[in-house]
């Protein structure tokens, strides 16, 4: 017999950026909606406090720890100093609470481009994906709260915010790091200033035009190239995401949305090839990438959430084609080597995994930040004095803590980009950041004298990694390969070059630096002058943390599509994916935005299917 409070007319696995709005979205249009949450309801100075972002991706309550291979030949994989061998891969951390990846990430809220968009619309032959259509679920989203651009050259401030077109009514505050911070720290401002400098000698960008332009800005072209601000999903100097999204609207409507949280969802319930539910079982840190796993509820005592509509997966790249494939939903070969029935086969479940790539340039500097002086940028341990970064952000939520650390962006094309897109995004952290490994987020704060120079290649050609099953076991993680740069697709040496690209425009803004010394360049390192060693340490090194594609999106011929362009999957009837692995191609520069945007499309379409 049913039990009516594990029934509803949605249910919905993971409550992040693809499932918290959405949620939300069909709560407010009336319907109830059940949403199955892995994680706890965690969060935390580290969660609020922007400054802290790294650290929350490290809190053993509110993340997953998986460890991803970059190469199917171990030995080239384990050159790369992040490896860990007891793990057998390079930590990718994910969030694992109320809010999923929000609640872990670095808040970076920047729009794709419209040609992401309009590529989807000629896939799909649906112009509801088009740039226009899309960038109106942008601006739905935003709550810009930030300090504007300067007007360009002959325009007034109403004429800017016009032709800006930000939304200022949304669910989701962002802004940027006030300006008037910079000031209280010479360093930075020779940072940013050699930003500025390095963007108007590189693109012949004048004095007149005030930098930095904003990214976000609608009259910003996909082929600007300079510096930017860094708009950040913050608002009041607090982090913010799809976590307040869910509970504001589950405490206004409770008797609509339910959250059940440590609720491991362990495969969809399918009658034929329709999904009527899903099974879960309860208890703490069940899923084997938790910082400590559980031995928790034996898995053989499951329950069930019944949805009289439909059931949506938004649990994102890694664990939505694990769940497809544990309800028999996926590539026959695989499903048959795990002993799974057969529900649909779908060649590309858990294929096409690909990713930006990531290096950064670490400099050691003649001294330390000033500013930092008597800061540990942490929060306090038990007993400790409350310092005076700190003390500002309790007082009023203000001050270098209330922003993310980025000081600086430039946005560049690489040689290897379509010529109507830039495709590198450059931020200054005044911190110790070259990836990510066990205690990173410590380690790297520690240092009060070192720049990071991150580069981040967008537009990556590489579609051949992939989320495979280890075993029928929906607790243990799956085997996530990336098969990066040359055991890749087709692409792959512009990809490697674009990346080189971003490591020579870093090395040039530390060139520009004016007020600090360089003492060494740590990584890549002095040592590494040739463009061909350049080549070798982005190999070796490089990562990313944008996954996505592993349930693409495709036209009704490609046999490798597992969703058609209402995120409905293939072969089925009641069952939709909608997270970072519906895209095909990654979008933009950071996936965040693009999720949240596609969480509102999926919304809307839902809703004006059950009216």
């Amino acid at each position: 017999m049913t039990d009516p409070a594990l029934e509803a007319d949605f249910v919905i696995v993971g409550s992040g950026a693809g499932g918290g709005p959405l949620a939300a979205n069909l709560a407010l249009a009336g319907h109830s909606v059940i949403v199955l949450e892995a994680g706890g309801d965690q969060a935390g100075p580290y969660y609020d406090i922007p400054i802290m972002q790294a650290y929350a991706s490290e809190d053993a309550g509110m993340r997953w720890d998986f460890f991803v291979s970059h190469y199917d030949d171990d030995a080239r994989a384990a050159s790369d100093p992040k490896w860990v061998a007891e793990k057998h891969g390079v930590l990718y951390p994910r969030g694992s609470t109320i809010g999923g990846s929000t609640a872990v990430s670095a808040m970076v809220h920047i729009a794709p481009h419209d040609s992401d968009w309009d590529a989807l619309a000629a896939l799909t032959g649906d112009e509801r994906w088009s740039g226009r259509a899309m960038r109106t679920l942008f601006e739905r989203i935003e709550n810009w709260q930030g300090v504007d651009a300067g007007p360009l050259p002959g325009d007034t401030e109403e004429d800017r915010d016009r032709k800006a077109s930000h939304g200022h009514d949304g669910w989701l505050a962002t802004t940027r790091a006030n300006p008037k911070l910079a000031g209280r720290e010479p360093r930075f401002l020779d940072i940013i200033g050699a930003t500025e400098k390095t963007s108007r000698e590189l693109f012949g960008i004048p004095e007149e035009i005030s930098l930095p332009r904003d990214a976000n800005a609608r009259d910003t072209p996909a082929t600007y190239q300079g510096m930017s601000f860094v708009p950040v999903a913050a608002g009041g100097g607090r982090r913010n995401g799809s976590r307040e999204r869910l509970l504001a609207v589950r405490d206004q409507h409770p008797d609509r949305l339910t959250i059940l949280t440590d609720a491991l969802a362990t495969r969809v319930v399918m009658e034929g090839t329709r999904a009527v539910g899903v099974e879960f079982v309860e208890g703490a840190d069940l899923y084997r990438a938790a910082a400590t796993p559980s031995a928790g509820t034996d898995p053989s005592t499951p329950r069930v959430a019944r949805a009289r509509h439909e059931v949506i997966l938004a649990a994102g790249t890694f664990n939505t084609p694990q769940l497809l494939t544990l309800s028999g939903i996926g590539p026959r070969s695989e499903l048959d080597r795990l002993g799974i029935p057969v529900v649909v086969d779908l060649p590309g479940v858990g294929e096409n995994l690909h990713d930006r790539y990531e290096v950064s340039v670490l400099t050691e500097l003649d001294a330390d930040y000033p500013l930092f002086d008597g800061s540990t940028l942490d929060v306090p341990a038990p007993g400790e004095p409350i310092d005076g970064l700190m003390q500002e952000w309790l007082d009023a939520q203000d001050g270098p803590y209330s922003t993310n650390g980025s000081l600086a962006a430039m946005i560049a094309r690489s040689s290897t980009a379509d010529d109507d897109e830039t495709d590198l995004i450059l931020f200054s952290l005044p911190i110790d950041f070259h990836g990510y490994y066990p205690g990173y987020s410590h380690e790297g704060a520690q240092f009060h004298n070192r720049l990071s120079v991150l580069v981040l290649k967008g537009y990556t050609r590489n579609r051949a990694g992939s989320v495979r099953l280890r075993s029928t076991d929906p607790r243990d993680v799956p085997d996530i390969r990336f098969r990066s740069f040359d055991e890749g697709s087709p692409g792959w040496e512009a990809d490697l070059d674009g990346v080189v690209d971003g490591v020579e425009l870093a090395r040039r803004i530390v060139s520009n630096l004016d007020l600090i010394t360089p003492v060494r360049e740590i990584v890549p390192g002095d040592d590494l002058t040739e463009r061909q060693q350049l080549r070798d340490f982005v190999e070796r090194e490089a990562w990313g943390h944008h996954a996505c594609g592993t349930a693409k999106i495709g036209a009704a011929d490609d046999a490798s599509a597992v969703l058609d362009g209402d995120f409905r999957v293939r072969g089925t009837q009641g069952l939709r994916v909608v997270d970072a692995s519906v895209f095909p191609d990654i979008p933009g520069f950071f996936i965040a935005s693009a999720v949240y945007m596609v969480s509102e499309k999926a919304s809307d379409a839902l809703i004006a299917e059950y009216r």
